[in-house]
């Protein structure tokens, strides 16, 4: 299950019976922040490791820092050690979005959370960090093509055209 692309308030409905029952999942955005205000919600994350059933976060520095009742600033000075510390406190494997993506748009991180859902749907009984590490290598690689191959040399990354190219890597 990949939750939280969008959503807003219908989202923190599905959490809990998505965390208690779900047998793989990636969280992104809406959830996350729902994940952050709700302690049970935290409980209910960090149980799933202990049950057999991974998660993935891949939250931006702000969802990040939430999640971690810190500052975006704090996330950003040390993106390592925020990243260790949210996969520690919520048992998770944890994509930290934000470094080397200048040229994004709103949209580019929910490609990269389905994208990795997708992966991981093909391959249920993978490591989800090695899902997650070429998902993220696969979307770093699908955007350097994207600006190379559309002439867009300045103009910011459309979620459109990472959903093109890694469309034609399939």
């Amino acid at each position: 299950v990949v939750a939280g692309c969008g959503g807003g308030e219908a989202v923190r409905e599905c959490l809990a019976p998505l965390l208690a029952h779900a047998p793989r999942i990636v969280l992104d955005a809406d959830a996350l922040n729902h994940v952050a205000r709700a302690h049970e919600l935290q409980r209910l994350l960090r149980a799933r490791a202990g049950q057999g059933r991974p998660s993935v976060v891949t939250p931006h520095p702000l969802e990040a820092a939430r999640l971690l009742g810190v500052t975006a600033a704090a996330v950003q000075a040390d993106r390592l050690a925020a990243a260790r510390a949210l996969a520690e406190r919520l048992a998770v494997v944890v994509v930290l979005k934000g470094s080397g993506t200048m040229l994004a748009t709103a949209g580019t991180g929910d490609v990269l959370a389905g994208w990795l859902g997708g992966l991981w749907a093909q391959q249920p009984r993978a490591d989800p960090l090695r899902v997650a590490c070429a998902a993220v290598w696969q979307h770093g690689h699908a955007a350097d093509a994207a600006l190379a191959e559309g002439g867009r040399h300045g103009a910011p990354l459309l979620a459109a055209d990472l959903i093109a190219v890694l469309g034609a890597t399939v």
